[in-house]
């Protein structure tokens, strides 16, 4: 699963039910028929035992041409060629789009059990609209907004820590590096501010706002800063890691739970 999840063109009608069950906007009626053209493509680019799927502001009918990605999840697409069908389709539609993302999932993990396999399933139910292929989410009920759905969105946020640490000892990109902090991090934090409120929410923003009310001692406006504009400097990038995402780790794990080894 890809670890952003939405784009930040952000669902309105994401929340939770009068039954405490997760609720989105994703559905196949709200697919504008400016997308079709890039979702063909795609499905069209593999054929075999492959599941297709969208997400994000093109499944919720949020998308702007020019300004939003199209965002695509791949049932038993190995990553390699993932990597390589979203590179083409990216250049292909570059004027409709910021960028066609494919995340790569296997079979196995649909039937698996721990966290990481229940936040697939999660995933697949509420976030994602069924192109082609056998649909793995045909069956699958509705999943209650609880901790372990925000755990299985993002248990695995202590292990992006680890590898941002090593990232900004290497050559990493100190943008990119920023970015994908800023976004993983504060989809954490919408985590912690859905459970804490009982609610459901991925919104980044919103929730870098409500957190500043909850823990004014521990404000995440830096990172919500780095989705606009990335800084470059590494220097600010080891102090974040080691405060701030690290204080959001630990409050995850305390508060919500991580992924076990």
């Amino acid at each position: 699963m890809r670890s952003e999840v939405v784009d930040d063109m952000h669902d309105p009608q994401e929340g939770v039910t009068p039954d405490g069950l997760i609720r989105t906007g994703a559905a196949r009626d709200a697919i504008a028929s400016t997308w079709l053209s890039v979702l063909q493509a795609a499905t069209d680019a593999v054929a075999g035992q492959v599941s297709w799927h969208v997400y994000g502001p093109v499944a919720t009918g949020c998308a702007v041409v020019g300004r939003s990605d199209v965002d695509l999840l791949c049932v038993g697409l190995p990553a390699p060629k993932a990597e390589r069908i979203s590179i083409d389709l990216s250049t292909r539609f570059s004027e409709m789009c910021r960028e066609v993302t494919i995340a790569p999932a296997g079979w196995e993990g649909l039937e698996a059990e721990g966290d990481e396999a229940h936040g697939l399933r999660v995933f697949l139910r509420h976030y994602c609209v069924h192109l082609a292929g056998d649909d793995p989410a045909r069956d699958l009920p509705a999943f209650p907004a609880d901790e372990r759905a925000a755990r299985g969105f993002n248990g695995d946020i202590a292990r992006h820590l680890q590898q941002w640490q090593k990232d900004a000892e290497g050559d990493a990109d100190p943008a990119l590096l920023a970015t994908r902090i800023a976004r993983k991090t504060l989809l954490a934090v919408a985590g912690l501010v859905s459970i804490r409120d009982v609610t459901w929410t991925t919104d980044r923003r919103a929730s870098a706002r409500r957190w500043g009310q909850l823990e004014p001692g521990v404000p995440v406006d830096t990172l919500v800063d780095w989705l606009d504009t990335p800084t470059r400097d590494q220097a600010e990038i080891h102090r974040i890691l080691e405060r701030l995402v690290a204080d959001v780790v630990q409050r995850f794990r305390s508060e919500v739970g991580l992924w076990h080894p």
